[in-house]
């Protein structure tokens, strides 16, 4: 998908906010009712979101969950500026401009069936959504790791299976994704009960190691959070020869590829070019953001 062909493919639509659910240190999740944008939205792609009717900069927000059939989107955020402050302040019943769902999605490799998630923060919401859409895959396997230095925000479950690599004492999960029976883990430095004490990405590791050759060489990484995080998951997918897929987060003003504010240097076949995160992205090839010699 081109960023040409994607502009084609971009919604404008008056969300309506269903519900808010607020979570320890400054965490939401908006849910809107958005029929449109459901429907056509793919993991990994955003809306550009106006927060409030008197501030006229739209903010661009992962898209979390979305139900087409009933016709809502769950978006996850955390305030920090006024716009999301905004955001968080808004009342069901009122009307919010979304302009999506925008970005190329994350395209899942049919021969590595094998798919390992690795989300850290705000980075969290397209890998629920990826993993969600991968839930009915007979094919394949879907293993999910999460990390996070301040309370997670959705509920926490308990593991009831083994994962290699993983000492038992590691059983914090992500209740969401147990409903769908896709096994997850947790990390943080932060000492919670049941986390892993360390990144998220070394956990994944950890996993990844105790794989036996032939199932190793069915697996793809997909990863989503801040840069340090998806450069070290880059090292991750190096360390192990594995294709790897990083939406990046980046500041936007206009999200529809006409600013060129978002662009970031791609290398393909040893030439750098500047490609816009919004529409050439956000989803890009982990070694072409994150070359060795980075």
């Amino acid at each position: 998908m081109t960023g040409q062909e994607n502009r084609g493919t971009i919604l404008l639509e008056d969300a309506e906010v269903i519900e808010q659910f607020d979570w320890p240190e400054e965490q939401y999740i908006v849910r809107l009712r958005s029929p449109r944008v459901a429907a056509a939205a793919q993991a990994g792609s955003f809306v550009h979101l106006t927060c409030d009717n008197a501030i006229p900069m739209r903010r661009p927000l992962s898209i979390m969950r979305v139900d087409a059939e009933a016709g809502w989107l769950d978006i996850l955020y955390k305030i920090h500026g006024e716009g999301l402050r905004a955001l968080a302040d808004q009342r069901p019943g009122e009307l919010l401009s979304c302009l999506g769902p925008i970005g190329k999605p994350f395209e899942p490799r049919p021969e590595r069936p094998h798919r390992v998630l690795i989300g850290g923060g705000v980075g969290i919401p397209p890998l629920v959504f990826l993993a969600e859409a991968l839930a009915g895959d007979s094919s394949g396997r879907t293993v999910a790791f999460m990390g996070s230095e301040i309370p997670f925000p959705f509920d926490l479950g308990s593991a009831t299976d083994a994962l290699p690599g993983i000492d038992a004492t590691v059983d914090a999960t992500m209740q969401l994704l147990d409903d769908h029976a896709i096994p997850s883990r947790l990390a943080s430095l932060a000492g919670f009960d049941g986390v892993y004490n360390g990144y998220v990405t070394e956990l994944a590791s950890d996993y990844l190691a105790a794989l036996p050759a032939d199932e190793l060489a069915k697996c793809e990484i997909f990863s989503c959070g801040p840069t340090p995080m998806l450069k070290a998951t880059a090292a991750v997918a190096r360390k192990f020869n594995l294709p790897c897929q990083v939406s990046l987060e980046e500041y936007m003003a206009c999200a529809v590829g006409g600013c060129a504010g978002c662009t970031v240097p791609v290398t393909i076949d040893g030439t750098v070019a500047m490609k816009r995160v919004c529409v050439d992205g956000p989803v890009f090839e982990a070694q072409t953001v994150f070359p060795a010699s980075g």
